[in-house]
């Protein structure tokens, strides 16, 4: 099984990627065991598409590369806490666990507009039994924001 911390780094290096594109500053990568079935950032300005967040993206590229609408038991590395549209997409996709860096507030500070509902509290009440672990990377998920800001081609949302 891949290493959590490895997984993560991928994660955070597609968001690198994404925030050279002028992209917002979240990336994700999926592993199921040793393989990794998708990297994928945020793409919403890109392809005007709200929903078009990076683990949605990640989700949808690693259902095709397995051929299935499922990523069971898959491992999740997001670089930041996720929403509760992205959170109940990762349950539906009935992934193992999913591990992120920066916090719903940090990503608030950072100026994203992030519903106050916190994923752990989405899973508890929905009955979920997708394992969720904060604090990977949390201090470079974060420094993603302060590269995001700094990057002349960002767009602005």
């Amino acid at each position: 099984m891949i290493d959590p911390a490895e997984l993560m780094q991928m994660a955070i290096e597609t968001c690198r990627e994404g925030i050279a594109h002028g992209q917002s500053p979240f990336g994700c990568a999926i592993a199921i065991g040793d393989r990794i079935v998708s990297r994928a950032h945020n793409t919403v300005v890109m392809t005007t598409d709200i929903t078009a967040h990076a683990e949605v993206n990640a989700i949808r590229v690693g259902c095709k590369t397995v051929e299935d609408i499922f990523l069971t038991d898959a491992i999740v590395a997001t670089t930041c806490e996720p929403c509760p549209m992205c959170m109940a997409a990762l349950h539906w996709a009935r992934v193992g666990t999913v591990y992120y860096g920066a916090s719903i507030a940090d990503a608030d500070t950072a100026g994203f507009n992030e519903l106050q509902l916190p994923a752990a509290e989405l899973l508890r009440i929905g009955g979920s039994q997708v394992k969720l672990v904060s604090g990977l990377l949390t201090e470079e998920c974060c420094e993603l924001f302060d590269l995001w800001k700094a990057s002349p081609s960002k767009v602005a949302y």
